[in-house]
């Protein structure tokens, strides 16, 4: 029997099956002889993309995110004033973020426009 709860999927066993089974005391102590697993509905892709990550291809390209996509967060915290936001609210604070990251692609164009 399934189950589903915000983003959650209760899977249930039978416990008219389970009481009769000799592995009841290891599987459950549930007094209604029912053993309940919990799974987010995204666990499968998050198990197929850690196997992909520790193959060798996986933690080549993991290696490199240092030197590409963090250090791209790391100018922009001491280059372009990103560690705090100047303004308040959604809106104005989105602004920032998204002009701090036009000014980083002008200044990767220019880079290998030269």
């Amino acid at each position: 029997r399934t189950t589903s709860r915000e983003g959650y999927r209760h899977y249930q066993s039978d416990p008219d099956l389970c009481r009769s089974c000799p592995l009841l005391s290891r599987c459950t102590s549930n007094a209604k002889c029912q053993k309940t697993i919990t799974r987010h509905v995204w666990e499968d892709c998050k198990e197929r993309q850690d196997a992909h990550r520790l193959t060798e291809w996986g933690k080549a390209v993991y290696k490199r995110r240092k030197e590409t996509v963090e250090r791209s967060f790391a100018d922009a915290k001491e280059l372009h004033q990103y560690r705090y936001a100047r303004y308040r609210g959604r809106d104005k604070v989105q602004a920032q973020c998204l002009l701090t990251a036009a000014a980083q692609n002008i200044k990767k164009i220019a880079l290998m426009a030269a």
